[in-house]
């Protein structure tokens, strides 16, 4: 080998390790950079009681695993033991390997509001015990859950039977796939819609699964996502709002807890968590059931649902969604009223003091006199459009009112604007445009009497152009080497910065905001805002006036298409400081954004890098004799043009309905990379990163799989002596009952569970083989390095004996070499199919730990998703791990099994990347040809 042809090999392994670096560069984003933990621990004061429900025969016996039970703490607790319940119902499902006592939050802290009221309203906590089941990964007992919580549901309200005021319906607070399950419901053919009026759903990804690694977990959300759409109308007296976690949940991004837009009716809202009013903090997967200020959000939701009359959830769905915004939206700083009144009476013996001034500033200290501060509108309308006040008093009271064409300074009664305030983690505001307003007269800003409190009110009219200000994002590939900047040099208190063409969800950048003040006297805090006007997914953060604040802005949901708003920097600033804002593409957070949002398709990608790898070695066997290295072949054979042109090209097409009409006249399903499309979920080149994200995990995964089997070797060696290297027939009478049996395996407990035994006993034959391979050769070289010592000790003798013992030697060493070179071809072929095997392996594990989970209740998985793919892969694999490729190499189906795994590659990125679980048909399918090239 020449030096470029050893450099080749050197080159490849720096360029796939630089692809390796970048996929771990982007794992470590999502996994470990983001913002810190800012959610209080809520705590329980008395000791948390399970209840556990007794259900009826009937339903105990058709679901053995699960359970219900009645969450109670203390005399409360002790009250319920005999189950004669007054509250209202509210029924918590765990989601994936969740706990039934996850509830304890919820029931806890509503139990300590019921006691601030003296009871006259509280909740019974019920929570489903699901058995901890892993229905992220395993999709065959979602409908078995679904079917029991239908029941719970049922045994819970007749618990309420002959009650003053017995509940009607349910509310359900459903964490994961809790909500999903929650959801599920109402595709039940006897279930009754009027049963659920509130459904509260945690991190539950709605819109599709994180991991789709079975057919029956893809078909429920199908159904459920068709369900919801397609009766929609049917749904609209049932109020849903979705919580997310936001960017600390990498677990389930908050894209997927987001409803379906399609079926986003007047009753159904989604957030996340760091927008939720009084929170403003993400939250990871399991935090958001403990979180202390998103669980305080909910009760007071709960409790303000309430209605007097009947003293249940209102059945209203108009208060219902106030109820909702008012809590997670957009909070005023008051406390809910339904119909708040039109007009408020100005009351008591204050100072009216009237501001003609366009900005104005006061403090209070200890004030006993309160006053009125009015702000007449006429003088204003003509020169600015908006007026801007803001409060550092954070009470529930009412402060700004809004006087109706009075031509006094005084107004006896006025409108309360302070339903239009705001509420900030330091400061509330309000915001108004005057030409919304012609009837007002005058504004009102209110200073109660204080003892004690030190607050400040402030007060400005401007123009909204000298208050936004355009920021052009930088480029994708400008790699963080060039920025956008801006100076802030006003003295306003509120600053809008437009950020221009950040829409997408590939983009990521970073925000650094550097504030300078003239004077060093104490300031309120300045508050940044990133706000996302297509989505409730707000980020907040409160800074230290001078500081210097780094924002991550990224994108949970892609703008709309018939959306034009641009998303905003909202700075709350301080009046005598400037700011300095910096904008750059940080490389890193897109990395984390792409792992984000497509690292659940890498598998398929990884294994179609391999199947061409596979191909390709095929192909050399035909035409050379010989089996490449798999490193070596991946370089040659796994490139992204023989793959993505073809999908992109279909997807194309399938824009025009000429083309569709035939896709779908022959019964194909739709394209992923399409279907992402329409999510907003793809991008121009994520196909191509992901190939080559795949190529360099599959050649380390080559690598790493050679250097395992080296070192297994070695100390087989070490340990015992090597079997000698022989030839096994293909199919013999124990192959074909340890087939059987594995088959018999399949049929009757789990599929998995014979995947994994044939997978084991495949590997033990890879590791023998090369511990006789690497023996053979030892030996090899030690005869030949003993020949060429004898041959000069032995120079005296004859050259008649000389010669025919050397013809002796070439002869032996010939057929010696030309064993272990076949050998080595064969061990080559089975490293790459035991590669392959392994991802079929990691694909069909979840099921495997699923059943073993619940062994304890059945010893058949039922549904199994991998049953007839097992009884298929086994029954290859028994044949193809005693197969050399002598036999495979004189099969005439050896050139159409060489070229199968090119348009299977192609198919299973087309097909796979959503639907993971049809990946090991595609490989299936390849080891069945190869299979075959052994017989015929």
């Amino acid at each position: 080998m020449g030096r470029a042809g050893r450099r080749l090999p050197a080159l490849a392994a720096l360029f796939y390790g630089a692809l390796a670096a970048l996929v771990l560069l982007g794992v470590r984003d999502v996994l470990f950079i983001y913002e810190e933990n800012r959610c209080s621990m809520t705590y329980m004061y008395e000791y948390p009681e399970y209840l556990k429900i007794k259900l009826p025969k009937k339903t105990a016996r058709r679901y053995p695993a699960y359970e219900l039970y009645l969450y109670g703490e203390g005399n409360y607790a002790k009250e319920n033991k005999n189950l004669l319940l007054t509250g209202i119902p509210v029924l918590f499902l765990p989601g994936n390997a969740g706990s039934y006592k996850q509830v304890r939050s919820l029931g806890s802290i509503a139990l300590r509001k019921a006691e601030d009221v003296d009871f006259k309203y509280h909740f019974n906590f019920f929570s489903v015990n699901f058995n901890e089941e892993l229905v992220a990964l395993y999709g065959g007992s979602l409908q078995r859950q679904t079917k029991f919580v239908h029941e719970c549901i049922k045994v819970i309200l007749k618990l309420y039977k002959d009650r003053e005021f017995a509940p009607s319906s349910v509310a359900i607070v459903g964490h994961s796939m809790g909500g999903l399950v929650a959801r599920a419901l109402l595709t039940l053919k006897n279930f009754k819609p009027e049963l659920i009026n509130l459904l509260i759903t945690q991190a539950t990804p709605h819109v599709a699964p994180v991991m789709p690694l079975d057919r029956y977990l893809t078909d429920f959300y199908t159904a459920v996502n068709n369900h919801w759409i397609l009766k929609a109308q049917e749904l609209r007296n049932l109020t849903t709002l979705s919580v997310a976690g936001g960017f600390r949940d990498y677990q389930v991004r908050s894209g997927l807890a987001f409803l379906p837009r399609s079926s986003q009716h007047g009753s159904a809202l989604s957030v996340v968590s760091s927008a939720v009013p009084r929170a403003w903090a993400s939250t990871d997967h399991l935090s958001i059931v403990w979180c202390k200020e998103l669980i305080l959000a909910t009760i007071r939701a709960f409790f303000d649902l309430i209605d007097e009359n009947t003293r249940q959830i209102t059945e209203d769905p108009k208060k219902r969604m106030s109820v909702l915004n008012h809590h997670f939206v957009r909070h005023p700083a008051k406390i809910f009223e339904e119909n708040p009144e039109a007009f408020t009476e100005l009351t008591g013996t204050f100072t009216w003091i009237t501001v003609k001034a366009s900005k104005w500033t006061y403090s209070v200290y200890n004030d006993s006199d309160g006053k009125y501060f009015t702000f007449p509108l006429a003088s204003h309308r003509k020169s600015y459009s908006h007026v801007y006040c803001e409060s550092t008093l954070l009470d529930t009271s009412s402060w700004i009112y809004g006087c109706m064409n009075s031509n006094s300074p005084m107004c006896l009664e006025a409108t309360d604007l302070s339903w239009k305030a705001e509420l900030l983690p330091t400061t509330k505001v309000i915001m108004l445009k005057l030409q919304d307003h012609p009837s007002l007269s005058h504004i009102v800003v209110h200073v109660p009497p204080t003892v004690g409190n030190k607050y400040t009110l402030d007060c400005e009219f401007f123009k909204e152009d000298s208050r936004t200000v355009q920021l052009p994002v930088t480029h994708l590939f400008s790699f963080g080497l060039s920025s956008s900047k801006i100076l802030l040099n006003s003295t306003g208190l509120l600053y809008n910065v437009q950020l221009q063409h950040f829409n997408r969800i590939y983009q990521a950048f970073k925000i650094h905001i550097e504030s300078h003040c003239q004077s060093l006297k104490e300031r309120k805090p300045s508050v940044y805002r990133l706000h996302i006007p297509w989505s409730h997914e707000d980020s907040i953060i409160v800074a230290r006036i001078p500081s210097s604040t780094e924002i991550s802005a990224k994108l949970h949901i892609a703008q709309p298409q018939n959306d034009s708003r641009v998303p905003e920097l909202n700075i709350y600033s301080s009046s005598d400081c400037h700011y300095e804002v910096i904008l750059k593409t940080s490389l890193l957070q897109v990395l984390g954004q792409i792992m984000r949002f497509h690292a659940g398709a890498l598998p398929a990608y990884i294994v179609s890098n391999i199947l061409l790898t596979y191909g390709g070695q095929l192909s050399t066997l035909v035409s050379t004799g010989q089996c490449s290295d798999f490193s070596l072949e991946l370089v040659r054979t796994a490139k992204p043009y023989k793959v993505e042109p073809l999908i992109s090209i279909v997807v194309f097409l399938q824009g025009f309905n000429w083309f569709r009409e035939i896709w779908e006249s022959l019964s194909l399903p739709e394209v992923d990379a399409a279907v992402l499309s329409s999510r907003d979920a793809w991008f121009p080149l994520v196909s191509l990163i992901l190939f080559l994200f795949g190529t360099g995990i599959a050649y380390w995964s080559g690598v790493f799989f050679s250097t395992s089997l080296r070192l297994f070797s070695s100390l087989w060696l070490a340990l015992m002596r090597p079997p000698v290297l022989q030839k096994d027939k293909l199919i013999t009478p124990r192959r074909l009952c340890g087939a059987l049996s594995l088959a018999l395996v399949s049929w009757t407990t789990c599929g998995a569970l014979a995947v994994v035994i044939v997978y084991l006993q495949y590997l033990f034959k890879v590791i023998k083989l090369h511990v006789n391979v690497k023996a053979d050769q030892n030996t090899l070289s030690g005869d030949s390095g003993r020949s060429k010592e004898t041959l000069q000790n032995s120079r005296m003798h004859t050259v008649k004996n000389q010669s025919s013992m050397d013809s002796i030697s070439e002869a032996t060493q010939s057929l010696s070499n030309s064993t272990i070179a076949e050998a080595v071809n064969s061990l080559k072929m089975h490293v790459t199919i035991l590669n392959l095997f392994t991802w079929i392996v990691l694909l069909n594990l979840p099921s495997l730990i699923y059943w073993l989970k619940n062994l304890r209740y059945s010893v058949k998985l039922d549904p199994d998703p991998c049953r007839f793919t097992a009884i298929i892969i086994t029954c290859i694999l028994e044949i193809l791990m005693n197969s050399s490729t002598s036999e495979v190499q004189s099969s005439k189906l050896l050139k159409i099994a060489a070229k199968v795994p090119l348009p299977l590659s192609v198919a299973m990125l087309a097909f796979g990347r959503m639907h993971l679980y049809k990946v090991p048909d595609f490989v299936t399918f390849s080891l069945l040809l190869h299979m075959l090239c052994c017989i015929v």
